[in-house]
């Protein structure tokens, strides 16, 4: 894996030792090891069966995978929240949400910092 550097990127290691540099933001630093990581996996297991040939290549098939495994899930998901009643929470909407009231609390409160 990489290291984290700067204050808005993030250098991670993937197949074949080709670094990449991707803007992201201190607290997304972890998603994106980790999302590093998984990409790198799933490239080296599509090399190690040697049927594609070609670092794009390879990128591009993982790319297809994860899209793929992306859709299914999210069409697992969706059968079985329309078998939850209809006051159920839908737990992505709650987290945006909360994400949103979070950034704005600490948007208030950086401007009442400037009073003290």
């Amino acid at each position: 894996m990489g290291r984290p550097c700067g204050a808005n990127e993030y250098k991670g290691q993937l197949v074949q030792r080709q670094r990449r540099k991707v803007a992201c933001s201190e607290n997304e630093r972890a998603e994106l090891a980790e999302a590093v990581a998984y990409l790198d996996r799933k490239m080296r297991e599509i090399r190690d069966r040697g049927k594609v040939a070609g670092i794009d290549r390879i990128a591009v098939m993982a790319a297809l995978n994860i899209a793929h495994d992306l859709l299914r899930e999210r069409q697992t998901n969706r059968a079985s929240t329309q078998s939850l009643p209809p006051n159920a929470i839908d737990e992505d909407t709650a987290r945006r949400r909360i994400q949103a009231m979070q950034a704005a609390i600490d948007q208030t409160l950086a401007g009442q910092e400037k009073l003290f």
